[in-house]
Formats: structure tokens, sequence, C-alpha cells
């Protein structure tokens, strides 16, 4: 079979057709520069065990078979590329598709109730709630974000105080998720998910879709649609207009990804020798703060850690030295408290990436990187440009330690 689909990312160039024609059947990796591990099953036997189990593939689509042969580093760039097109068809969709509008009408209806509206998730899902429950409660509105394994276990008896929880999954098939539907069958309930063949959409009344399309490596495209659609979705219960937002949002997003990509090496260079990472967001910022870190580590291996910037600043600041990388988010109405964070950084001996809206001068301690200013909360998307970059130009030098998946794994807790 030949597929001639081409993609053209930056350094890295996949034509599927020649890829299938000169018959390359597996992926490799880079651990450490010079050795390199076989991560992945030919292409035959991945196809050979789908069919005696029965195949369970990513988002429910069964993926193009020249893309079985890319490395972690290709996948993540060209899903990275697709995170713009991928906004604009989720944004066009919620403004016109008659059935999520009425599932968003219906939601917005039980968030009238009493009680704090929920959002809940795990990994790069929990991650892309934040930017819904700071929106609610930037306008009176009581909301939290709750992680899932935790609410599991330890919440369910304040559940019943709630006005509505949405519960976050780009798989749709994450245990804990299909575990808090089945307990919360006398609670409203409604989903957000970008697996339409998944146990949590059969499961679930009211169904939001991510529209992200399969996604094989780290979450880029799950977690910017997924934020985008709670942003929508929390704009729709406070009855606030947002397609403008959301417009300004991913000409943003859109008109910066190259320029900030062509940058990673220079992100790369500033970063290397720092013992850690720590990323540092406020507001819906947090939560994209979080899925960079969990980015950078789950791609290359490096310990990365993010903290809000009150958190960061009464404690880990204090071991700020030579050997520390801040990357901090001076964007939104706290901005100008992610400057004061950055010079004392900076005085500190620490190195630091600034991202904001204005055009800064580097200096030797100093890497400021500008990300265009968008209406609030569409900050938890436009900031994650900059630790995307830097994760694509880690793993470009020092390989990658996540390797394309194409179909779930077991689902435990």
């Amino acid at each position: 079979m030949i597929l001639n689909k081409h993609y053209e990312v930056g350094r890295t160039e996949i034509q599927l057709s020649v890829l299938i024609a000169r018959g390359a059947n597996l992926a490799v990796f880079r651990t450490t520069p010079g050795r390199e591990i076989d991560v992945s099953k030919s292409k035959n036997a991945i196809m050979e065990e789908a069919k005696e189990n029965g195949p369970r593939w990513i988002g429910g689509v069964e993926p193009p078979t020249a893309l079985l042969t890319a490395t972690g580093i290709q996948i993540l760039e060209i899903e990275c590329r697709e995170q713009p097109g991928r906004l604009r068809e989720l944004i066009h969709a919620y403004r016109n598709d008659s059935e999520i509008r009425a599932e968003l009408m219906k939601l917005r209806q039980l968030a009238r109730r009493e009680g704090p509206v929920l959002f809940i998730g795990m990994g790069a899902s929990y991650c892309s709630s934040f930017s819904a429950s700071v929106l609610l409660e930037s306008h009176g509105r009581l909301s939290f974000s709750a992680d899932a394994g935790e609410w599991l276990h330890y919440a369910q008896p304040a559940w019943k105080d709630t006005a509505v929880s949405m519960l976050l999954t780009a798989s749709g098939e994450s245990a804990e998720l299909v575990e808090l539907f089945r307990a919360g069958t006398n609670i409203p309930l409604g989903l957000i998910c970008n697996n339409t063949n998944s146990a949590c959409w059969r499961l679930a009344e009211h169904r939001l879709p991510v529209l992200a399309g399969p996604e094989y490596g780290n979450a880029t495209k799950t977690y910017t649609n997924t934020a985008a659609a709670a942003i929508v979705l929390a704009s729709e219960m406070l009855e606030l207009p947002w397609q403008e937002d959301a417009e300004r949002a991913v000409e943003v997003y859109a008109c910066s990804l190259d320029r900030i990509f062509a940058l990673r090496d220079a992100l790369e260079g500033f970063c290397r020798g720092a013992a850690n990472i720590e990323i540092i967001g406020r507001g819906a910022a947090y939560g994209g703060a979080m899925m960079s870190a969990l980015c950078i580590r789950e791609m290359s291996g490096f310990r990365a850690a993010a903290h809000t910037g009150a958190g960061f600043k009464h404690g880990p600041n204090l071991d700020v030295d030579g050997t520390h990388v801040a990357i901090i988010f001076a964007i939104g109405r706290a901005a100008s408290l992610g400057l004061k964070l950055s010079d004392e950084c900076i005085r500190r001996g620490g190195r630091v990436v600034l991202v904001s809206a204005e055009d800064r001068p580097p200096a030797e301690r100093l890497l400021p990187i500008r990300v265009d200013a968008v209406p609030e909360p569409w900050e938890g998307i436009s900031a994650l440009l900059v630790p995307q970059a830097l994760t694509l130009a880690m793993v470009e030098r020092s390989g990658c330690r996540l390797p394309p998946r194409f179909q779930y794994g077991p689902m435990e807790q």
C-alpha cells in the first residue's frame, strides 16, 4: 500500500509513500548519542497482533500504515504543527454544529444548579482543565480542577454537593475516569473526550468531542483542543461571547508557531547544562506550565517541574543558583509579577526563559521569547509553544524517550 501523503515539518521531512516503498519497518530512537534502540515492532507484527486480539487504535482510528515507521521525534513535530489547524476545526464545529451546540446548552442548564462546577481529569487532560475553572472563578462562579485519581478515592462523599462535573480524557479509556462514570450515576456529569469509540463516550449522557484526531506521541493537540473546548464550555456557562477571543487566540498561535520553533536550538543551548528546569505560570498559564513540565519529562527524560508564581516564590526560589533554569510565563493579568520573579531569579544567579507579550533584549542569563497577547484564559494554550519548541530541540539533540504509541495498552489504576 502506498499513501502519497507528504509532511514537511521544519527539519523533519516525511514522504509517506517513500517510507513504504523503501520498506522501512522499524522505528528507533536514540537514548544517548550513538546508541540506538528498537522501540517498535515491525508493521506486519503490529497489524498481525491487532488482527488476533482486536485493534484498540488510538482515538479509535486505524493509523496510516506509513506512520508506523515514524520516530518519536518525527511524530512530535508533526503533531505540534497540526495544532493550529485542529484548533480552527474545533472552533468552527463548536460555533456551527447543531449537536454540539445542543450539548453546550444542556450543560449550561446543569451549571445553573447550586454548587461548584468541577473539571476532573488526569495528566494532560487535568492540565487543560485549568483554563476553564480559572475563567469561571474569575467571573464569580465557583469552580475547581481536580485530579481524577484523588477525586475517585477521597472526594466522592462530597460529590453530591456539586452543580455539574465535567470529566476530561483524551483516550476515554482511563480506568479512573471509567470508574468515576460508573460511580456517579446519580451525579450530573459531562464528558470532554477525543475518542468517540471509547468506554467513557458510551457511558456519558452529555458529551463534547475534542476533535484533535489520533495522537501518537506526547499530548500536544489533545491538550490544546481539550483546553479550547473547556474554555468554550465555561464561556457558554457564563453566557459570555467567545468567538472573537477564540479566533484571536488561534491567529496568534498559528502566526507564532513557526517563529518560535525556529528558535528551538537557541532555547536548547540556553538551557543546556541545567540541573533542573522549572516552569512557572499563574491562572490558566499554570495549567500550561504543568503541561510543559509533563512534555519535557515524557519526551526527553529530563526532570522538569511546574509551579504557580506564588508557590515558587515561597520556597523553591530559595535554592536558585547557576544550575537552575526557570521558564516564566509573564503573561495575563499577573504579568508584572512574572517580570518581578524573573529579576529575582537572575539576581540569585539563575537563568530565565521569559515568555511575555513584549520584545525584550536578551542578556547573559535572560532569554526573552515573545508570544503575542491573547484574551484570558487563552494564554493557557499559547504559552505552551515555547516549552514544546524546547522539547523538540532536546530530543533532536539527545534522543526521544517516548516512542510512538498506536494502540491503547492496559488501562489500570
